[in-house]
């Protein structure tokens, strides 16, 4: 039987500007990763005993599994216009960076075969917000509230929707017995009770932090931690980003 693969959207990106900081906004170049990490775990891993002998890759050929479907969760962007509490100026969004970055990914993704999009809803309630750096500034007394710049502040969007589509779609492909392997792309522990429940329906659940920390005890509610995507070389030394 097949595999699916589940993306978590919003943790995607910020794991591949991590990653790939010079092609934050390059759509085009999010959209292609996000396909070919997704399908490399259709790949058996390496023997690591070095090298690449022909027999060696067409073993890995023939015991390549079946892609069901890549999903992808995400949200539009945000598109409204709200004053800047610090200089009152007003910020259309829509014509963002960010705004024609999601955009443009969202139509990478919808032209790409076997990707399915499934997109959410942002909170209506959105309001502004300091920096944590400034908040930490803030709070050491390194800087006072007056001192702030337009720069200091963004606006907190929250999705909607995403955590529970996840959760719908990976409860029908178990219990439709659509697939035997479920490939989760995402960094967080909201997805244990999905997992447990394609556990306990004969699924074999990957969880892919794209080498991200997690919980030790997430373990004993997935079967296989295994990144695909490269390692981020600064985060790793800084120790944000680590996987045995």
């Amino acid at each position: 039987m097949p595999t699916a693969i589940l993306i978590d959207g919003a943790f995607f990106i910020k794991r591949f500007r991590a990653i790939e900081p010079q092609n934050a906004h390059d759509a085009r170049r999010a959209a292609e990763c996000a396909h070919r990490w997704a399908c490399a775990h259709l790949s058996p891993r390496r023997n690591g005993t070095g090298g690449d002998a022909f027999p060696d890759r067409q073993r890995r050929r023939l015991d390549r599994r079946e892609l069901y479907r890549i999903f992808f969760y995400d949200c539009p962007p945000l598109t409204k216009k709200m004053h800047n509490p610090i200089n009152k100026r007003i910020v259309d969004f829509a014509k963002s960076a960010e705004a024609a970055f999601r955009l443009q990914l969202h139509e990478h993704l919808r032209g790409m075969r076997k990707v399915a999009l499934r997109l959410g809803h942002l909170s209506t309630y959105s309001q502004w917000t300091i920096k944590a750096s400034r908040v930490a500034d803030l709070l050491a007394g390194k800087m006072q509230m007056a001192e702030l710049t337009p720069d200091d502040v963004m606006v907190d969007i929250r999705q909607k929707g995403v955590d529970m589509r996840i959760g719908v779609d990976v409860s029908s492909l178990a219990f439709k017995k659509q697939v035997d392997q479920i490939v989760l792309i995402a960094g967080d522990a909201d997805f244990v009770p999905a997992a447990k429940q394609a556990r306990r329906e004969g699924i074999d659940f990957i969880l892919d932090p794209m080498w991200q920390r997690i919980p030790p005890n997430l373990n004993e509610h997935i079967d296989g931690l295994r990144s695909t995507c490269p390692r981020q070389r600064v985060l790793e030394c800084r120790g944000d980003a680590s996987q045995p």
